[in-house]
């Protein structure tokens, strides 16, 4: 069950980069993100994750526009 989980996590955290790559709304990228985090703390590890959203998160938040 917990490789369900990370591989769902991991899932969203592609899926967000990817939607950033490909010019979707940055909104959408954030909510694949946030996802994510809210599933890492679900399962108990979102102290590995949250360090990788918020990465995400603060790259986002830089973009012009």
């Amino acid at each position: 069950m917990e490789e369900d989980v990370r591989a769902r996590i991991q899932k969203l955290l592609v899926t967000g980069d990817n939607r950033l790559k490909q010019g979707v709304d940055p909104a959408k990228a954030r909510e694949s993100w946030e996802q994510a985090l809210a599933l890492a703390r679900e399962a108990g590890f979102e102290h590995r994750i949250r360090p990788l959203v918020e990465v995400r998160l603060a790259d986002l938040d830089q973009q012009p526009g």
